[in-house]
């Protein structure tokens, strides 16, 4: 039996193949380290092999990805000066073949398959956490919480996050309508909403209220110009700096992470920033290597496993991008992260409000939104086979493709309209 190429690779034909890709992505992004090889061969399976079938359409123009491909490329490199050089050349060329995936994703889906995709897949981890899950001693804040099948208690909430987005966007963005589909963003939000409840993490809960609100937000905004758009968005950024501000001012902040059983020590997030900066003073501008510092054996890194009580020796980093990026690849690693990081979030936040309706803008403009904040105390986009980069860099690289552009018939009446395209983005 034959199959079409458009089955595969034609993101308005390719729904079923397309969702079945991405629920599978989800799943081996939550449990590769349970499953092991073969879920990553799993991952590698899907994505890689459409490069056979058309790889001018599957790939495209990797110029012009350049700026998203520079810190994998950085990370790389950063093999000839690692003390570590076997793990970070391993770690390293695993982190660009998964955004070398990811960019294929990109081509290949459109944002409602990724939706759909990510809403079944979302379904898929949280069951297997809430039938297979444990609680565990989380070393950061001294309390026992439900950590379902994951590591931490944060990774299940980042997943819980993502299920409550992906099915307010299913819903309110992308107007889902469809009985079945919406039977599954119903299922998707409330059992999300459930472990993120469960979790207990107060960084997974704040941030998702912050995203759904701020979907919420733009959708009234599509009815306005884009010049009045723009004028509430700065409006709203400056109320939201205000906010801000008084909260670290009046303590409101304190009251929130208390909510929580938070301190403003973040229970013991500051040390362990504290403890990054100054292992990044030994090599500021290139960094260590990157996954080069928590390596068994080195005397930093055993130190800080005992002084958490990590006895896995594994699993553990700075809890902040930025400075877990500074050690292992410097300021120029931090700089080149965080053009693809904060470009892509400003690229799809410009299109927002430039256009009338924009689905895909919005949806991708709140997850890197999620991602930025995120960033701060967490580490979501700088590993190998995690959903933060895979979806990152989908993000990015729709940026990279042309907008076509439809002459109106309207315009025009009584006359044969054709759209006006430039050259075929997925042949680029």
């Amino acid at each position: 039996m034959r199959i079409a190429k458009s089955a595969l690779i034609d993101p308005d034909r390719n729904g079923l193949y397309g969702t079945a890709a991405v629920a599978l992505s989800f799943f081996v992004f939550a449990y590769s380290s349970k499953f092991g090889m073969i879920s990553v061969l799993a991952y590698y399976g899907v994505w890689l092999p459409l490069v056979v079938v058309d790889y001018r359409r599957v790939l495209g123009n990797y110029f012009k990805y350049l700026w998203i491909l520079a810190f994998g490329i950085l990370a790389i490199l950063s093999s000839f000066w690692s003390d570590a050089m076997s793990v970070t050349l391993r770690a390293s060329i695993q982190y660009m073949t998964h955004i070398v995936c990811a960019l294929i994703a990109m081509r290949v889906i459109s944002i409602r398959t990724l939706t759909r995709g990510a809403l079944i897949g979302i379904i898929v981890v949280l069951l297997y956490s809430l039938l297979f899950g444990l609680y565990l001693f989380d070393a950061l804040d001294g309390t026992v919480s439900f950590v379902g099948a994951f590591s931490s208690k944060n990774q299940l909430g980042f997943y819980a996050s993502l299920g409550v987005i992906f099915a307010a966007s299913s819903v309110l963005v992308l107007r889902q309508r469809d009985v079945f589909w919406l039977g599954v963003a119903g299922m998707a939000g409330l059992l999300s909403a459930y472990c993120l409840l469960a979790s207990q993490s107060a960084t997974s809960v704040i941030t998702t209220a912050a995203v759904v609100a701020m979907i919420i937000g733009f959708l009234p905004m599509n009815m306005l110009s884009p010049a009045n758009r723009k004028m509430i968005f700065l409006a709203l950024v400056g109320v939201g700096g205000l906010v801000v501000v008084a909260s670290l001012q009046f303590g409101l902040l304190d009251a929130v992470l208390g909510i929580f059983g938070k301190d403003s020590t973040l229970t013991g997030r500051t040390y362990l920033w504290q403890q990054g900066i100054e292992a990044a003073k030994a090599s500021p501008i290139l960094g260590v290597g990157y996954q080069g510092f928590w390596v068994m054996g080195f005397y930093d890194a055993e130190r800080l496993w005992e002084d958490f009580f990590i006895t896995t020796r594994t699993g553990f980093h700075f809890h902040n991008t930025y400075i877990e990026t500074v050690v292992e690849n410097g300021f120029v690693g931090m700089i080149l992260l965080a053009m693809v990081l904060y470009g892509t979030l400003l690229g799809h936040l410009r299109s927002i409000l430039v256009k009338r309706d924009d689905p895909q803008g919005l949806i991708l403009c709140a997850l890197c939104a999620l991602f930025v904040v995120r960033s701060f105390v967490e580490i979501d986009i700088i590993f190998a086979y995690q959903i933060g980069s895979f979806l990152l860099y989908y993000a990015a690289g729709k940026l990279t493709l042309p907008q076509h552009a439809m002459v109106s018939a309207r315009a025009f009446p009584g006359v044969n309209m054709r759209p006006i395209t430039g050259p075929d983005p997925h042949r680029m």
